[in-house]
């Protein structure tokens, strides 16, 4: 054992090596030392359980894999081949070319945020996406923060601390990561009064909770589950006329935020933010990186007083968002006022994409997959919207689907490739989506399904 511990290289040797030495350079000393002596405690573990001592060249490689582990960037591009187009887990909305670019232009040096260009002046950087939020939902003013969820917690905290909000027990949703509804809203201090049944709410539930004490009634979109059966809810005209007859606000969380009619791509409809404005709601708030298809963000419209009550009041600071999530925005939108959003924005490219052509480029994959000797066939099959919208809604699409011996492997090979390769498995095949998958990235994918099944065959 003690020959064995002796073959052990020194860190400097580790260093040197033909291998190792382009990392230190690429990494740094610090680090590279560090991930050398790492690996050369585990080689030393292996020879005190009883091993021989590993040659150098395999240390050296361990330590380059204790680099990329610990110190590469943790999070990178992926391939979704899951069919899921709003996919919370693989970052939501990819943006367009045009909100790319726009995001990277402010990113690289300096910008007009918070200066007024003609004043010469500090200026506002609630500005840059108001016009264009209140041209396209018919709102008296607008204000951007970080995601829906601070945008509900400003609203409530500037609206109602300290005094009752009116809610339908139907609609105390859960969002997601275990946020819920009546935690925001008792984070902002506000005081929560749940009317009606889990199915069934009626009118009157709302106006016999009214009291001196109560603030706004609440209507929260139950966009990640549907009810259905035996269900009763309250249009927001009704409540719209209730609440302005008791001097009270109306606001309505859509979460989804839909500026495009969802019934046009044989979907159910989603409630736009434009129907709700045009309804009376008081203030509207909704993500950016769902349905509207731009970088995350909250973005609350409504009546001019409110949003400038809500831009004085100082979470609002805590929750501002960035110049490079308002230039992307801002180009997002600018989609939509161009009448361009479905050809421009991803999300919408995605949900508009014809079946026949999805099942153009399922075979064309087929056909380059069987030349490799691989078993590949096209079938019928859904894709989904994802992002807590449109619950239960699927689309017609055609998928790739291999049947392999070991799915799960090969699954687990593609997460591991780079960049790793998304896809899902039904009834023991694994299912590849062309719908979620960018034409830039199809030679990508076709060569990682090559490389994992002949690798696992060897």
């Amino acid at each position: 054992m003690n020959e064995e511990l002796r073959k052990l290289p020194s860190v400097d040797e580790l260093l040197r090596s033909e291998v190792f030495a382009p990392y230190v350079r690429e990494y740094g000393r610090e680090l590279a030392v560090e991930a050398a002596r790492e690996a050369i405690d585990r080689a030393r573990r292996k020879i005190l359980a009883g091993e021989s001592c590993p040659p150098t060249e395999e240390i050296a490689r361990e330590a380059i894999t204790i680099l990329s582990e610990k110190f590469a960037p943790s999070i990178f591009p992926v391939i979704n081949a899951t069919g899921v187009i709003i996919h919370t887990n693989l970052g939501r909305a990819p943006l367009s070319a045009e909100a790319r670019a726009a995001m990277e232009a402010v990113a690289r040096g300096y910008c007009n945020l918070e200066f007024d260009l003609k004043q010469g002046r500090r200026g506002s950087r609630y500005v840059h996406a108001e016009e264009l939020l209140t041209k396209l939902t018919g709102a008296e003013a607008a204000l951007v923060v970080n995601n829906d969820a601070g945008a509900v917690l400003l609203i409530l905290s500037a609206l109602a601390r300290g005094r009752e909000v009116i809610i339908s027990r139907s609609q105390l949703v859960e969002i997601g990561g275990g946020f819920r509804i009546p935690d925001v809203m008792r984070q902002s201090g506000a005081i929560l009064v749940e009317v009606g049944t889990t199915n069934r709410t009626y009118l009157r539930d709302y106006e016999e909770a009214i009291t001196e004490n109560t603030a706004l009634i609440l209507r929260a979109h139950r966009s990640n589950f549907r009810l259905t059966g035996f269900i009763h809810d309250v249009p927001l005209s009704e409540l719209v006329e209730l609440a302005h007859r008791h001097g009270l606000y109306l606001m309505d969380d859509l979460g989804s935020g839909a500026l495009l009619d969802t019934s046009r791509y044989g979907l159910s409809h989603e409630p736009m933010v434009q129907e709700s404005l045009a309804a009376g709601a008081d203030v509207v708030c909704f993500s950016g990186d769902k349905l509207l298809g731009g970088p995350q963000a909250g973005i609350i419209v409504g009546k001019k007083e409110i949003i400038e009550r809500l831009k004085k009041f100082p979470l609002t600071r805590a929750l501002r968002v960035d110049k490079i999530t308002l230039a992307g925005l801002q180009a997002t939108l600018l989609h939509y006022l161009k009448g361009e959003a479905e050809q421009k924005i991803p999300v919408w490219r995605m949900i508009s994409a014809e079946p026949v052509e999805l099942k153009r480029r399922a075979q064309r994959w087929a056909r380059r997959l069987r030349q490799a000797g691989i078993r590949a066939q096209v079938i019928e099959g859904f894709s989904a919207v994802g992002g807590g919208s449109l619950p239960g809604e699927t689309l017609p699409t055609w998928l790739l689907a291999l049947q392999l011996p070991s799915p799960d492997a090969i699954a687990r090979a593609l997460r591991n490739y780079n960049p790793p390769i998304i896809a899902r498995i039904e009834e023991d095949l694994l299912l590849f989506d062309p719908r979620t998958v960018f034409p830039e990235e199809e030679e990508t994918l076709l060569r990682g399904i090559e490389e994992a099944i002949s690798q696992k065959a060897s």
